[in-house]
């Protein structure tokens, strides 16, 4: 049985009917056409479907929708509202993305990570993109395209979150 949600998503208010246990992984795709967060492994051990829950970094494929209604969700898609920022552009240019899949989940965590002031030596980095799994990169290029958008952009510039 379905039922009615509402939540606010990259700043803008969305209603949603769907039954309560639904993952909100599959609203945001489905529901919203929100396709940049990804399906990985179901599980909430890769961290492709992160999105950021009343600023707080979530799996999207463990959070049933009904746990969402009256959160302010955040998407990869809410990075680039604007055009690509820093963090994304950085992802680009250090070769920090290959297949795609990882992409939006890092993307998250480094945008979260980096809003919050974190360090950018390679033991807090790490520990700040643990929740993400890339088979393709090798990690480096990751940290190297974090660390390179830190320094592009001040902090408090970062798009997507709260100031």
């Amino acid at each position: 049985m379905s039922a009615g949600f509402r939540f606010r998503v990259n700043g803008a208010g969305v209603e949603v009917s769907a039954p309560p246990m639904k993952r909100l992984l599959d609203v945001l795709r489905e529901d919203l056409g929100l396709t940049g967060t990804k399906y990985g492994c179901g599980e909430g051990e890769c961290g492709a479907c992160t999105v950021r829950i009343d600023g707080e970094l979530a799996m999207s494929c463990l959070v049933p929708v009904a746990q969402a209604d009256g959160a302010e969700i955040l998407t990869v898609e809410g990075l680039a509202a604007d055009g690509l920022g820093a963090l994304q552009q950085a992802f680009l240019d250090a070769g920090g993305s290959q297949c795609g899949i990882c992409t939006p989940g890092f993307l998250l965590a480094a945008h979260d990570h980096l809003e919050r002031g974190g360090a950018l030596d390679e033991e807090s980095l790490r520990e700040a993109l643990a929740g993400n799994i890339c088979r393709c990169t090798g990690y480096t290029r990751i940290l190297e395209a974090v660390r390179a958008a830190a320094a592009a952009a001040p902090r408090d510039t970062l798009p997507g979150g709260s100031r």
